[in-house]
């Protein structure tokens, strides 16, 4: 796994968009000895103003339902390992995908640090295609940071979305902000999808067993819409044995997906990127895949299928994490510890 020290320098750094949240801290233990046992009456009980929930080592069994803004979980363990909240429910168990995650973030400027949020649904029952797809996190908030935390799952393991989407012949979408940093988050099939406006920066992004696998399912509701996906710096690593591994697919006909400096495992397949179902639909022809300065094994840059692009040093700087997710307000994400 990825676990690069933090930036000291950055987090000295005050950020404008938390200089207002509450200074209340909220201690959570499975054990019995905080303020509460569970992490949602923590939430549940956190003032209007925003609060720091700390969060001991433990196993948490439990759904979160994150509807407060300026919230702050913050796992108390060595590392990420240490502080797990799971739950086991599926699109077949609880009448649809959306309906499945362990953590579901739907408020404006999240943060958490230090835990795992996962799914074992597929522990202890098949992977199917039909029914098995069950998120470990599912964010519709906007400028939301997750940083140095750990995302379990198969099918769907993380939905990082907009705000809200009419369609193109209504509302236009509402953009939602997410800023992934130094997390390992593993699956399957379209384990990392939505519409949201995500980086993902010195990340381990793993896949596990399964006979083809999907890194991104992207998906945009009309070509204008405010919505891609950043990699910078990430590892593509999979199970021992693995192979035939896509870097994405688009689940709509249009999508936006983009690896920045991204070291490839041998799992990757040649071509990177595969159209959602071939001979059915033409989705690819409508996308914008792109790769800069991919390494290892599985960098077939020469070999790429050809509606993925090489980007040249300057359009790839068009997509550093500071332009991606600045927006009208300036966020800058790094900068939040």
């Amino acid at each position: 796994m990825l676990w690069p020290a933090l930036n000291t320098a950055n987090a000295r750094v005050a950020d404008k968009y938390r200089d207002n949240r509450a200074k209340r801290v909220l201690h959570v233990a499975v054990s019995g000895t905080g303020d509460y046992s569970s992490v949602q009456k923590a939430i549940d009980a956190a003032p209007a103003e925003g609060a720091v929930i700390s969060i001991a080592p433990g196993t948490y069994r439990e759904v979160l339902e994150i509807t407060k803004s300026n919230l702050q979980l913050r796992g108390a363990g060595a590392s990420p390992s240490d502080t797990v909240i799971v739950f086991d429910k599926s699109a077949g168990t609880a009448g649809g995908t959306m309906k499945s995650s362990t953590v579901n973030v739907r408020a404006d400027d999240f943060y958490a640090e230090n835990l795992t949020f996962a799914n074992d649904f597929n522990a202890t029952r098949p992977q199917t295609p039909q029914g098995s797809q069950a998120l470990a996190l599912l964010v519709t908030g906007d400028r939301a940071v997750f940083r140095n935390m750990r995302f379990l799952g198969n099918q769907d393991t993380l939905y990082a979305a907009n705000k809200s989407c009419a369609g193109p012949n209504g509302q236009p979408c509402l953009p939602a902000r997410q800023y992934f940093s130094r997390c390992y988050i593993e699956g399957n099939v379209d384990f990392i999808f939505g519409d949201g406006i995500a980086v993902f920066e010195d990340c381990e992004i793993h896949s596990t067993r399964h006979p083809q696998g999907f890194i991104t399912a992207q998906g945009k509701h009309y070509p204008e819409q405010d919505s891609i996906f950043v990699f910078n710096r990430c590892k593509l690593t999979a199970e021992p044995g693995q192979q035939n591994v896509w870097l994405g697919r688009p689940w709509r006909p249009y999508a936006s997906v983009v690896f920045l400096n991204t070291e490839m495992g041998p799992q990757i397949a040649t071509a990177g990127w595969r159209e959602w179902h071939p001979g059915e639909t033409h989705y690819l022809n409508t996308v914008f895949y792109a790769e800069f300065h991919s390494t290892g094994p599985g960098a077939h840059l020469e070999e790429r299928d050809p509606h993925g692009r090489q980007l040249s040093a300057s359009e790839a700087a068009k997509f550093s994490t500071e332009r991606v997710l600045a927006g009208a307000d300036g966020w800058q994400p790094a900068k939040i510890h």
